[in-house]
């Protein structure tokens, strides 16, 4: 089976891209909604984090608060470091056992949404890596508008990644995302059918 990752930076449109993807049956997992479903209540990761940063990072029902735990790590690049050797194993551990479900099941090709790919060293556990692309002043408003934060929070949060023309020079294929959403399809079903001519099916 084509191991294959999806990566870019924050607000570059991978969730578009992975959607047009799955839309077309390829299997995909989404590496933020395995985050989401590691920091329920009562969960290993969910009782390291309140550990580590106080269980005033828990709602009230005992979930990790995504967002005060965001605005604290992005301020501060020890914690944030001490986030990622908490959530970064648990994450790939998960993709893992998700990837060999796919290829017992037969799949030819199977796709993986890892935002924090090249920054984690783990571009080499797949066989091709496709990047969503678009200029870092798009990333800005993109991430301005979808967290409803201020121009500096968005940057602070770019300059926690790759740039990205650090990873389009890495990916096997790039996907610009800041044409028409007809533009980006159009480059979805190019990479795809070079995907699947890669695996055989």
């Amino acid at each position: 089976m084509l191991r294959v990752a999806l990566t870019g930076g924050i607000g570059t449109g991978k969730t578009h891209v992975l959607g047009r993807l799955a839309e077309a049956g390829v299997p995909v997992v989404d590496a933020d909604r395995i985050v989401h479903a590691l920091m329920e209540p009562g969960g290993a990761v969910t009782q390291a984090v309140a550990a580590r940063f106080g269980t005033g990072m828990l709602d009230a029902d005992g979930r990790v608060d995504r967002k005060r735990l965001g605005a604290l790590v992005f301020a501060d690049e020890g914690a944030r470091r001490d986030l990622e050797t908490i959530v970064h194993p648990a994450v790939y551990d998960a993709i893992a056992r998700w990837l060999s479900e796919m290829a017992q099941a037969g799949h030819p090709l199977a796709i993986a949404d890892i935002p924090l790919l090249y920054e984690t060293g783990r571009a080499a556990a797949f066989d091709r890596v496709i990047v969503a692309a678009c200029p870092p002043e798009v990333q800005v408003v993109r991430v301005m508008q979808r967290d409803g934060i201020g121009e500096a929070a968005a940057r602070q949060r770019l300059a926690a990644q790759l740039p990205i023309d650090e990873k389009t020079a890495r990916a096997d294929f790039v996907i610009r995302t800041d044409g028409t959403f007809a533009e980006t399809d159009r480059q979805v079903e190019e990479t795809l059918a070079q995907l699947r001519a890669l695996a055989g099916s």
